[in-house]
């Protein structure tokens, strides 16, 4: 499997995803020590009609959503960090072949270069089916 990053780079690399878990991790905390305090059944006891209700739902699922974006980062970041211990990182999941240098820079979790992910993309695209 072709290597193309230097020690030196994956090192940086891994500090910069180190950092960024431990803020994530920090800022999870955070939230769900907010959320604590806002309980539904606090929120909706306060709720004095349906669009009050309405409101106190959404404000509960923003802060849902918010942990579950952070959680879903930390995975993408734990991943990255395993992909460094292995020296896979920067190789392309897909086509094992290496990730450009400056896309590794913008996003540091990327598991493929840019051409398998269009290609990921539009197949996700077609086999996505909404639901309620």
């Amino acid at each position: 499997m072709p290597q193309h990053l230097t020690d030196e780079q994956l090192e940086s690399f891994r500090n910069r995803l180190q950092t960024r878990l431990a803020e994530l991790t920090r800022e999870v905390r955070e939230e769900v020590i907010r959320s604590g305090h806002h309980h539904f059944t606090d929120i909706a006891g306060e709720v004095h009609d349906s669009e009050e209700a309405s409101v106190a739902n959404l404000v509960i699922d923003m802060e849902l959503q918010s942990i579950d974006r952070h959680i879903q980062e930390i995975r993408e970041i734990e991943s990255a960090l395993i992909r460094i211990g292995s020296r896979e990182f920067g190789i392309c999941v897909d086509c094992e072949q290496p990730i450009a240098l400056a896309r590794l820079e913008a996003n540091p979790t990327t598991e493929r270069c840019i051409a398998c992910q269009s290609a990921y993309e539009k197949e996700q695209a077609l086999t996505y089916s909404p639901s309620l």
